[in-house]
C-alpha cells in the first residue's frame, strides 16, 4: 500500500473517518483534488468568510412553548450542541433556504 502523506500522523480513524480518507485519497489519485496556489491567501480568504458567516450582530427575544423549547434542547444534545445554537442554526438553514416548506 502506498503511504500517503498524512499517515505521519499516528491517529487511529474510525470506520465513517477511514472512508472519508479512502475517498479524499481516490480524488487525489484521479486529479481531482489538487494542492492551492497561494495557501496562505486561501487560509486567510477561508477564516474571513468563516468570521463573516457566524458573526452574530443581531439580538432577538423570543416566546415559545416549554414544550417545544425542551423538544429543541433534546435535539441539541443528541447532536452535541448548546440549545441557542441550536436553534440559531435550524433558522439559519430555514433562512437560506435548505428546508423545503410543504403545504
Amino acid at each position: 500500500m502506498k503511504k500517503k502523506k498524512r499517515d505521519i500522523f499516528d491517529v487511529k480513524l474510525d470506520e465513517e473517518e477511514q472512508e472519508i480518507s479512502d475517498a479524499v485519497d481516490q480524488a487525489i489519485d484521479r486529479g481531482e483534488l489538487r494542492s492551492v496556489d497561494n495557501l496562505e491567501e486561501s487560509l486567510a480568504f477561508a477564516k474571513d468568510a468563516s468570521a463573516n458567516f457566524f458573526r452574530k450582530d443581531a439580538r432577538v427575544t423570543l416566546r415559545l412553548s416549554s414544550g417545544d423549547l425542551n423538544r429543541l434542547k433534546q435535539k441539541a444534545a443528541y447532536k452535541g450542541l448548546p440549545y441557542q445554537t441550536f436553534i440559531a442554526s435550524v433558522l439559519h438553514e430555514y433562512a437560506a433556504g435548505h428546508f423545503r416548506e410543504v403545504a
